[in-house]
């Protein structure tokens, strides 16, 4: 798929009863939080349209929906830090998917094993 100039808007085989429960952003898209399956590390937040969770949920492996670059993008491709699909689940909200992954080397796009590991901020309690 080539890059695309606003919003995802591909047709999608995603399963009209999954896409019919999901509630999106205005653009259209779905926040996917990647989390280590074994241990509950919390790895990344993506974001996904319907037919990037339709990939993910039929590869086994995470396709998100690049904002910046207005493309899909499939986890590890590029870096090798392969994220191996074992659940896919949708809050009570049905609008912010949990993918619990077996991560492969980093999950951030720094190298960090984490995107939440960087920049702790200090709790400040009376």
């Amino acid at each position: 798929m080539g890059p695309m100039t606003s919003t995802p808007s591909t047709p999608s085989s995603l399963d009209p009863e999954i896409a019919a429960r999901l509630k999106r952003s205005p653009d259209g898209l779905v926040p996917a939080i990647a989390q280590q399956y074994d241990t509950g590390e919390v790895l990344m937040l993506g974001w996904m349209d319907d037919e990037a969770l339709h990939r993910t949920l039929t590869t086994g492996r995470c396709t998100y929906w690049s904002r910046s670059r207005q493309e899909y993008w499939v986890k590890g491709d590029t870096s090798g830090h392969f994220q191996h699909v074992k659940s896919v689940a949708l809050d009570c909200d049905a609008d912010t998917v949990l993918v619990k992954v077996d991560q492969v080397g980093a999950a951030c796009h720094t190298g960090a094993r984490t995107c939440f590991d960087a920049d702790v901020l200090p709790l400040t309690r009376p």
